[in-house]
């Protein structure tokens, strides 16, 4: 039983080291380098039309506030 053991504990040993720790180290330097180099210009383009719509959104949420605020007074105080 023991020396199962072993030959599953050293077979599972090469098969880390030959094809999983390799792997392992491609995938994490690869993501690193992403990292370090920043936005790509798609990125930057997407991220700078979140930020309009989240302004278009924040305008309108300020004027349904007012419009809420004219009409029911109370509204806040139900919530």
């Amino acid at each position: 039983m023991a020396e199962i053991f072993v030959i599953l504990t050293g077979t599972s040993l090469i098969v880390f080291t030959m094809f999983v720790a390799p792997i392992w180290l491609i995938l994490h330097y690869r993501s690193k380098k992403q990292v370090s180099q920043g936005l790509s210009e798609s990125e930057v383009h997407t991220l700078q039309s979140l930020a309009e719509k989240e302004e278009q959104m924040s305008e309108r949420i300020k004027t349904l506030e007012a419009i809420l605020d004219s009409e029911a007074p109370n509204w806040r105080e139900r919530a």
